[in-house]
């Protein structure tokens, strides 16, 4: 497991296969336990998102969204994120993704979105990359 300070937020959606971990904020509720973010689903997701995203304060936080239960997302949810990626910019901080499915991975490939946003392979590199206190902390 691995602790951070607390100005990295990571951001999991509900049903994530990482489980719920002390850190985990679930800004989706009950409108995208897994699958995808699109027309349907995308005004939910940024409605869900704002708390955590206003959270975000100049120069020390960054947030860290796990997407690891989403299986896609369309150019509205790309949009969500862009959005979303500009407000914590303007805030200061910053905004990165985490644990990205394989053809969540191609769209943001394919839309240069890794350009726009950090992308880490797994939430927990992300955390260490992201937040200098974090430390291993042994598995009970």
């Amino acid at each position: 497991m691995i602790e951070s300070d607390s100005r990295v937020h990571p951001i999991r959606p509900p049903g994530s296969r990482h489980g719920a971990g002390r850190e985990a904020l679930r800004p989706h509720g009950g409108a995208l336990s897994r699958g995808r973010i699109d027309h349907a689903t995308a005004d939910a997701f940024k409605a869900a998102l704002a708390p955590h995203l206003a959270a975000v304060t100049a120069g020390r936080d960054r947030a860290v969204i796990d997407l690891a239960g989403v299986e896609y997302i369309s150019s509205v949810g790309l949009r969500v994120l862009m959005l979303a990626s500009k407000q914590v910019k303007a805030q200061g901080g910053a905004l990165a993704v985490a644990d990205l499915q394989p053809v969540v991975r191609e769209i943001f490939e394919i839309s240069r979105f890794n350009l726009v946003l950090e992308v880490f392979p797994t939430l927990r590199e992300a955390l260490a990359k992201l937040s200098p206190a974090t430390r291993e902390i042994p598995a009970d």
